[in-house]
């Protein structure tokens, strides 16, 4: 294939791309705002054919109209594929993986009749309902409350680790303590006792006879409720020293990073220029 010919390509899925993952432009904002009014009205049609009565009279119908959107979003799914020069980027993602997991159910109930259900999770992608209408209030603070959990990832995860070792540890002595003739018939279900008493849930299925028992259950309750404001507390710290800078609606053609700052040039993942 010679250059003239790439070339025009380039520039028309260029323009493609710019049409679907951005929102700064005319044709791109009409076509965010359809595909989202498609959403909800796919969400809904899903929705009503769940209800007995509904789906007695019109679940044809309903039947047909999601198999429309279906088939309308898995074209678009095949457009954004298309459009970038690195695909897998895209599929890798948060919203390509939540633009995949719209699609599947209808073809998976080919198979499975009922999965259809599960389409309600194209619910998820109504967040890119901030970026659509550009309202930045919420799309920045949306942004560093992602950079905030990124960067608390770690702390967070040796803290559950933590929380896992102690829920073990209750759960075995509480197993020991009220044992079989008190409901705790093993260590697992001993443990879920302890899940449910540490987050201060507490079903009050099970609950521990004995006054030793009592008593670690007590401590329990008091430490969940210092272990409930350890997380808050890591996640908050971060936010606080996130960088809070206007954001744009513009995404990296390389790796469709979106969430960039107005004074931008290059992406603030891969480098690439935007």
């Amino acid at each position: 294939m010679s250059a003239k010919s790439r070339e025009p390509r380039a520039e028309w899925r260029e323009n493609l791309r710019i049409i679907i993952f951005e929102a700064d432009t005319p044709a791109g904002k009409m076509f965010d705002v359809a595909l989202l009014l498609a959403i909800v009205l796919s969400v809904l049609a899903v929705m009503l054919d769940s209800v007995e009565n509904i789906e007695r009279r019109h679940g044809d119908l309903l039947r047909c109209i999601e198999w429309s959107f279906t088939f309308l979003f898995t074209v678009e799914y095949g457009l954004r594929l298309i459009s970038i020069p690195r695909p897998i980027h895209y599929v890798r993602s948060f919203f390509g993986i939540v633009d995949l997991l719209s699609i599947l159910p209808s073809y998976l109930s080919l198979l499975l009749p009922g999965s259809q259900s599960l389409l309600v999770i194209r619910a998820l992608r109504l967040l890119r309902v901030f970026r659509v209408f550009k309202l930045a209030r919420f799309l920045g603070e949306a942004t560093v409350l992602a950079t905030a959990i990124r960067a608390s990832r770690h702390k967070v995860m040796v803290f559950l680790i933590t929380v896992l070792i102690l829920v073990v540890i209750v759960g075995s002595a509480m197993f020991v303590i009220e044992g079989k003739e008190n409901g705790f018939t093993s260590v697992p279900r001993a443990m879920y006792w302890a899940v449910v008493t540490m987050t201060t849930v507490g079903y009050g299925e099970l609950v521990p006879r004995t006054i030793p028992g009592q008593i670690l259950a007590s401590l329990i309750m008091i430490i969940g409720y210092g272990i409930i404001a350890i997380p808050t507390g890591i996640v908050t710290a971060e936010i606080v020293s996130a960088a809070r800078e206007p954001i744009t609606t513009r995404s990296c053609s390389e790796c469709m990073s979106e969430g960039h700052l107005h004074s931008a040039s290059y992406c603030k993942d891969c480098g690439d220029g935007l």
